[in-house]
């Protein structure tokens, strides 16, 4: 599906020929509180999430509202306007970008007599195709059912619709039938399930603690390159696609920098704006990376028309996280992408610290790792020892583990000045200066 974004990007890679899935009418929604521009690009980013639910957008409708309506949430003229064009053009299925009340998801679908999909309902529908670990498939589990459970009375034609497609993965392919007390039952127990993975996650956490190795987690909008990041410096392998939501679950690869020093680095899910309070248990596992990370790489798609909109997306998440706080590193990504003389418009809102890189072209990538170093430069001490110069295995430690600065043979000894880590730093001195 030839989506906007893809476009307007006319240096991104070509698309995979895939079969045609349900027949998807677009409805962007431009709301009192917003300009026209960012409900385009909010549409925009619907196509994306359409194209990367397997939907094949066959047309598109906008409607300004002043004021939302209880009945169908769009105005009542819009809504048989949306109808005539379901039957006209043999729809399958709407997608509202917006969210919608049990009732005004009911109202249209008896309208229209097709299935409709509001926004937070296609993101879930996505995050059923992509998790691929128990925890996550889990939380997305547990996240579809509590948006499942108001919607179940007088359901009607999605009740009927249990073949397939969007709206019906995860539970929805074989439970949808659950009473309420059922599906009740289902996610108390998913909590309890998700409460013993957790409890492991934590006890994994303490024992890398035990190993003071810091974490650097990569975080950003969707799309910005964050897996290809990750597999460009530690050849990770990590699914890297121009889909929103590529990767759900959290990948951990060690990286040895240039000064010898050995990071945790981890990718995480992608942001994306309107992002509905019911996924934050969804993202819980890859946000706890985050909470729990040393430094934040914050990945920027320098070539997207309205990078900077995204990168504040990100900061607000951040800050609802709570690590606003923490170092961060804002990694200006896809520099490769831009003009030659683009680059001048970066100069008047640039992030600070900052980095221009191309994740997929390895361009600047020195100048990352330099500035990775000086964020985490609290875990790396300088150490100025005298060693027995029989001593080669701690001399080979040093090398091993740390950046030698300085070194001076005497008769008998061998002085040395290098940054390790604490833990090493402290066991040195231990024996040496003890």
């Amino acid at each position: 599906m030839n989506h906007p974004y893809f476009l307007e990007n006319k240096k991104e890679k070509s698309q995979p020929k895939r079969s045609i899935g349900e027949k998807a009418l677009l409805v962007g929604i431009e709301k009192a509180d917003e300009t026209r521009e960012q409900a385009l690009e909010s549409m925009r980013e619907l196509s994306l999430l359409a194209y990367t639910a397997g939907a094949h957008v066959v047309d598109e409708t906008f409607q300004k509202l002043k004021r939302i309506t209880p009945s169908y949430f769009i105005g009542e003229g819009k809504a048989k306007e949306i109808a005539e064009l379901v039957k006209a053009k043999d729809i399958d299925v709407i997608l509202i970008d917006s969210d919608l009340s049990a009732g005004q998801q009911g109202n249209l679908e008896a309208l229209c007599e097709a299935k409709v999909i509001d926004r937070t309902g296609l993101i879930l529908d996505i995050f059923a195709q992509r998790a691929q670990s128990r925890a996550g498939k889990l939380q997305v589990e547990l996240a579809q059912l509590n948006y499942l459970l108001p919607r179940l009375k007088g359901h009607g034609v999605f009740m009927s619709r249990l073949g397939g497609g969007i709206g019906t993965r995860g539970p929805g392919e074989t439970k949808l039938e659950y009473d309420r007390r059922k599906i009740r039952d289902r996610i108390a127990t998913l909590k309890k399930e998700l409460v013993l993975l957790e409890n492991s996650r934590q006890l994994y956490r303490s024992k890398r603690q035990g190993v003071p190795v810091p974490v650097v987690a990569i975080v950003g909008y969707t799309n910005a390159g964050k897996s290809t990041l990750l597999n460009t410096l530690t050849k990770a392998q990590v699914l890297a696609e121009d889909k929103v939501f590529a990767t759900l679950d959290p990948t951990t690869r060690q990286l040895l920098l240039p000064n010898h020093q050995k990071v945790l680095m981890t990718d995480t899910v992608g942001f994306i704006r309107k992002l509905p309070i019911q996924l934050v248990e969804a993202f819980k596992a890859t946000l706890e990376e985050v909470v729990e990370a040393d430094l934040l790489l914050h990945m920027i798609d320098v070539a997207h028309p309205e990078f900077e909109q995204q990168a504040q997306e990100v900061l607000k998440v951040l800050d609802q996280l709570g690590v606003s706080q923490k170092p961060i590193l804002h990694v200006y990504n896809k520099v490769d992408l831009l003009p030659a003389n683009h680059h001048i418009f970066l100069t008047h809102k640039r992030l600070h610290p900052f980095c221009m890189i191309s994740a997929e072209k390895g361009k600047n990538l020195e100048v990352l790792f330099t500035s990775i170093q000086n964020l985490l430069s609290n875990f790396v001490e300088t150490i100025d020892l005298k060693l027995p110069l029989e001593d080669q295995k701690i001399l080979s430690l040093i090398y091993a583990n740390g950046l030698v600065i300085e070194k001076k043979y005497f008769k008998n000894t061998i002085r040395i000045k290098a940054q390790v880590s604490p833990r090493i730093a402290n066991q040195l001195k231990k024996k040496y200066l003890s």
